[in-house]
């Protein structure tokens, strides 16, 4: 991890100690990558809609487009990753038929999957307008950020 990943993972597992809502942890990871982290142009959340468990719908997000408000778990990377359970990267979303446009101009996507208890919650997804944004020390930091969420919940 660089010094400045480092630093956020920090900053973010010292505001999760103490943060009041679930809500506000997503928000605060999701505000601290898009600032610290020039390529991640939009970065939330998705987590499963209490009303319906097949589907996701965005929670707290930080970026230059409106995404996507609902997604059904058969649909899209989001979709994907939620029913693989496996975190999906992809370096061109052009190469890609699943990627679900929220903004014409992004390039790369990560979804990572959030897990409590065995049981899907959500996901922390994360679109760049450049290619190959989400190399394999990307991809550790991000999984590392969202296991912070899903250790808050786990707790709450």
């Amino acid at each position: 991890m660089t010094p400045a990943q480092k630093e956020v993972l920090h900053e973010i597992q010292s505001f999760a100690l103490t943060a009041s809502t679930a809500e506000a942890v997503m928000e605060k990871i999701a505000r601290k990558l898009h600032e610290k982290f020039t390529r991640y142009n939009w970065v939330g959340f998705y987590v499963v809609d209490p009303a319906d468990a097949g589907f996701l719908i965005v929670g707290p997000y930080a970026g230059s487009f409106t995404p996507n408000v609902r997604i059904p778990l058969n649909n899209g990377l989001c979709g994907a990753a939620a029913t693989t359970g496996q975190v999906v990267v992809v370096q061109d979303v052009t190469q890609d038929p699943r990627y679900l446009a929220g903004s014409s101009l992004v390039k790369s996507e990560i979804v990572v999957p959030i897990f409590v208890k065995k049981k899907l919650a959500g996901e922390l997804d994360i679109e760049s307008y450049f290619a190959d944004s989400f190399p394999k020390s990307e991809q550790e930091f991000i999984e590392a950020c969202s296991v912070v969420f899903s250790d808050y919940l786990a707790k709450s």
